[in-house]
Parts: structure tokens; sequence; C-alpha cells
């Protein structure tokens, strides 16, 4: 595969696997079609074209000749600096890296990590909360994320891979839309056996990147409400869409029959308002969901003959049986 094949395929299997549909995403990329035809030449030059064909801000290439076949990769959760001079002392020692593949973004996808947030308006209104007051609670937090992270030395790994001349990019929401989808069909194929919260964190211990966290006390645990309560409805709006969306909507959600969410990490400020709205939070674990997501587009990888050395955070769990 060549980094453009992989790139596309993430993105493929990012929409696939969007909470959202097809139908929702695809009109997504059609404004952003429209948007860019209306802009003047000059505006033209400053658009992120790759908005138009990638609904998803925080995935990219950074740096790489698009055309280069990719015979073995290294991946993390997080990749800085460090880590690229590890892929540098790999490729000088008998293990050439072509790609380096994160999981949280960098560079331009940093910068574009707001845009992101757009995502838990549309998933709430899923959940049952009126699009109109998800967006209105929304759109505050995106602006928030996006001035957060201003400050930020965007291209520092980056830069480091560029003198290196070593490929990178990262897959961000593609992979966090993958595990939210896993999750959710084992909470729909488990449904009528999650009656108590606990029943929940029964089954997400069950998972094996999650069972690998829980040796290092990373794995699921409850941070808000009982283990006796009832679940109620189980939301995934803290799993993906960049990060964590206003902190506000908990009593909405609540409105909306949510009972229960299960994300990957949670602000004491967030803990404290999903209480007072009486909601159960059940957080799975950062690094351990991540994976989850990563492994499903590894595998793909994998079964096209890359080579995967996993680093920097990745529990590396393979759900095919390789032909070796």
């Amino acid at each position: 595969m060549t980094i453009k094949q992989i790139y596309d395929l993430a993105i493929q299997m990012g929409v696939k696997s969007d909470l959202r549909g097809g139908a929702a995403v695809g009109k997504k990329l059609q404004r952003e079609k429209d948007k860019f035809k209306k802009l003047s030449e000059e505006q033209k030059k400053e658009y992120d074209q790759e908005s138009m064909t990638n609904p998803y801000a925080d995935t990219r290439v950074y740096f790489g000749d698009l055309k280069k076949v990719v015979k073995r990769v290294m991946t993390g959760i997080d990749i800085d600096t460090g880590e690229v001079m590890i892929a540098k002392y790999l490729s000088q020692h008998e293990k050439p890296i072509d790609l380096i593949i994160a999981h949280h973004p960098m560079g331009a996808a940093l910068a574009g990590l707001g845009e992101m947030l757009e995502m838990h308006a549309e998933l709430l209104a899923k959940y049952g909360v009126p699009i109109t007051v998800a967006e209105g609670l929304t759109l505050p937090r995106a602006s928030e994320v996006s001035r957060s992270v201003s400050g930020s030395n965007y291209n520092q790994a980056v830069d480091a891979a560029k003198l290196l001349d070593l490929p990178i990019m990262s897959t961000h929401t593609v992979c966090d839309n993958l595990v939210a989808n896993f999750l959710q069909k084992e909470i729909d194929k488990n449904k009528s056996k999650l009656e108590r919260v606990q029943d929940v964190l029964d089954l997400l211990k069950k998972i094996p990147e999650y069972k690998e966290a829980m040796k290092f006390k990373a794995g699921p645990m409850l941070f808000a409400g009982s283990p006796d309560r009832y679940t109620g409805k189980i939301a995934l709006t803290e799993i993906t869409g960049g990060t964590s969306g206003a902190k506000e909507v908990y009593e909405k959600m609540a409105a909306a029959g949510v009972g229960t969410i299960i994300g990957m990490h949670m602000r004491e400020e967030w803990k404290q308002e999903a209480e007072k709205a009486h909601i159960n939070v059940i957080i799975a674990g950062h690094m351990s969901s991540d994976s989850i997501g990563m492994n499903l587009f590894l595998d793909e990888l994998e079964k096209k003959g890359i080579e995967i050395i996993p680093c920097s955070g990745l529990i590396r769990i393979k759900r095919f049986k390789s032909k070796k």
C-alpha cells in the first residue's frame, strides 16, 4: 500500500463507522464543496481543500511522498520528537520505518481539533437532545477548544520527522469512530443484559484492551453514580468528536433519557456537572480506548502485509489470525 492508500482507507473506515451515519457525513462534505465554490480566488488559497473529501480535520498526512510504498509502520497514541528519533534509530538498525502513524493530532490537524466538536451536537441529537439546544451548547465549546490549542507548538514532531526524512500522519477521529462503533455494537448485542451500571463495567472489562489496561490500573472505572443504579439510555458521546463536549449538556441529556455515559476521560468540572444531572459516568480508559480504534485500523493494514511496530501507549491487540 502507498501512503495515499493508507490515508484513504483511514477516511473510508472512519466514515463507515461514524455514528451519525453516512448520509450526514455526505451532507457535511457537500456543504464544504458549496462553501468553497462561493469563495473568492484569494480566499480559496487559504481554504483547507482537504475538508471537501475528508470530513475529519484532525486526520492528516503531514509529510511524505503519497506515492511511497509502505512495508513497515511505527505507530503510537502520541508521537513526539522522541518517538521520531526512535523511528530513525530503528531505520538505521535493520528495521526501516516507511511511515509513522500517530493517533493524536499534531500540526494542522491539532489546529483543526475544535472543528470536530460539531460532531457532538449531531450525536446528542441522535440521543434525543434537540439539535438547536445541542448546537447552542456545543459551538462555544468548539471555540474554547480552538483557543486552547492555539498556543501549541503544532509542528514540533512534524519538523523532526521532516529533518529525518520520515513520513508522518495521524488518524484521530477516524479511529475514535471505529472504537465508538465497536462499543455501540457490543452494547446493542448485550442490551438485554445491561440493566445496571455494574453490568456495563463487567462488559467493558471483557474487552482485551481494557483487560490489559487493568493490569496497570488504567481499566474501566466509575467516575460518577453507583454500580447498583439502573443504566437508563447508554450514550457514547464522550468517545468520539475530537475532545470533550460542553459540560453544560448533561442536564439536557438527562432530560432526553440518557442515564449512563461511557467516555475515555473526564475532567473534574465535567464530572461534577454529570453528577448534578444524576448521570452515571463510566470512564473506559484513554490509551486503551484509543488502542481499540487504532487496532481495528491497523488490522486492515496488517492484512495487506504491512508490519506494525507499536509504541507510545498503544496496546496492540489483533482481531484476526495472520497467515504467518
